[in-house]
């Protein structure tokens, strides 16, 4: 059963809501994030990227960045104003992407099942990186970024969720990237309802936000072994904030390459090279279909046969996925790519860029070969977490993506 909880949201008054609203903390570095909140005092960036607000010569990881973020919430609670709910509560959010729509259910999910695998995941999480999130959390005593999560559809979710997007919503807004984010506080009836429906869904999956959930886990052993209590009860910090759309509604987009060099070998070593692994045949489709990657090679875009995609006995699902067809038959043999994970040639490119941004790094000369890759499907993804298996890094990309600051877990 997939354990779904109401709660107390942290948020913006709805007038505020579209200037507290902010880019997750993860999909922008320190200098991208002081240029997105510069004279944007309501940002929700001042409280998960505090470093923005000190001298850039602080450490990232500096006590006084933590401390920034508690400060900078308790300010963003007086002034925006954030206020928190009188009773606990769920809310259905709503992305639109132009011709895209999904719709989800935002709750606090159980971390009970998170570690016992109720909730699947696909991705290992770097220790550096929950350092940094479970610091923040237990400083702030706040889940501040949203977990995205995934579950096979049902009819009778779809019916509920339906009804509560026919009332009126508590934001409704159009953020700068065009990306519209609405948002509906559920009755006391309908969450009751939905808690029931989610009672019957079988598992949750990690679609993104790996590092949060592994975070928030952390930061819950931290707390309770602070707590003077040391009760079973039921408490916040047992939970974690999430919205889970279901599987049909999820969109994944390519997570493209490039490598800085050919490993000492020229163009026309490298190409003669994967020519004698791979059918390589010039293109102009830099969007590839399953079984095939887009190869831009100085100035000019090549078509590899990755793969007939036919069933292989014996193959986990992870090595059937093209980012791990190109690992093994490009990326290690041919370019010295030993671990993807650390090395620093490799670069990758959320496919929101396109494969213009390719053209550019590798046109521009920062780098000298770049692959454009089909995406993952949401259906590789859920075989694969069924599987307890672990993906290449950076193998998805999900858009739209959720906004900070408009739901927040007080733990």
């Amino acid at each position: 059963m997939a354990v779904v909880r109401p709660f107390r949201a942290l948020r913006p008054e709805p007038h505020a809501a579209a200037a507290v609203a902010a880019v997750p903390y993860d999909v922008v570095n320190t200098e991208e994030a002081r240029a997105l909140a510069g004279g944007a005092p309501l940002s929700f960036l001042h409280v998960t990227r505090p470093e923005i607000d000190l001298d850039p010569n602080v450490d990232a990881h500096d006590a006084s960045v933590y401390d920034t973020a508690r400060t900078n919430l308790a300010r963003l609670r007086e002034t925006a104003p954030l206020v928190v709910e009188t009773q606990p509560a769920l809310y259905v959010y709503r992305l639109k992407d132009g011709d895209h729509t999904q719709v989800g259910v935002a709750a606090c999910f159980s971390l009970d099942e998170y570690d016992n695998g109720t909730i699947k995941k696909h991705e290992r999480t770097r220790p550096d990186k929950e350092d940094d999130r479970t610091r923040h959390m237990v400083t702030i005593e706040a889940q501040t970024g949203v977990v995205f999560l995934t579950y096979r559809q049902t009819s009778d979710i779809d019916a509920a969720v339906g009804q509560i997007c026919g009332t009126e919503s508590l934001f409704d807004f159009v953020a700068p990237d065009g990306v519209e984010h609405t948002l509906w506080r559920a009755t006391a009836a309908s969450t009751a309802g939905l808690v029931e429906r989610f009672a019957a869904v079988p598992a949750l999956y990690i679609a993104d936000g790996h590092h949060r959930a592994a975070s928030a886990a952390r930061a819950r052993r931290e707390l309770a072994g602070a707590a003077a209590d040391a009760e079973p009860d039921d408490h916040e910090r047992d939970y974690v904030l999430a919205v889970a759309f279901p599987d049909h509604q999820t969109r994944i987009l390519p997570y493209n390459r490039t490598v800085s060099d050919l490993a000492g070998a020229t163009s026309t070593q490298f190409l003669e090279r994967v020519s004698s692994r791979l059918v390589v045949e010039p293109t102009s489709n830099t969007t590839p279909a399953k079984g095939a990657a887009s190869m831009y090679l100085d100035g000019r875009w090549y078509r590899l046969a990755l793969s007939d995609r036919a069933p292989k006995a014996g193959v986990d699902p992870v090595g059937l996925l093209d980012v791990s067809l190109l690992q093994d038959q490009v990326l290690g043999p041919v370019l010295d790519v030993a671990d993807i994970r650390t090395d620093p040639r490799v670069r990758f490119v959320g496919g929101i860029r396109g494969p213009a941004e390719l053209v550019r790094l590798v046109d521009s000369g920062h780098a000298a070969v770049a692959f454009s890759m089909s995406a993952v499907t949401v259906a590789e993804l859920l075989a694969i977490a069924d599987a307890d298996a672990i993906m290449a890094p950076k193998s998805t990309w999900f858009e739209p993506k959720l906004r900070d600051g408009l739901l927040t877990h007080l733990i």
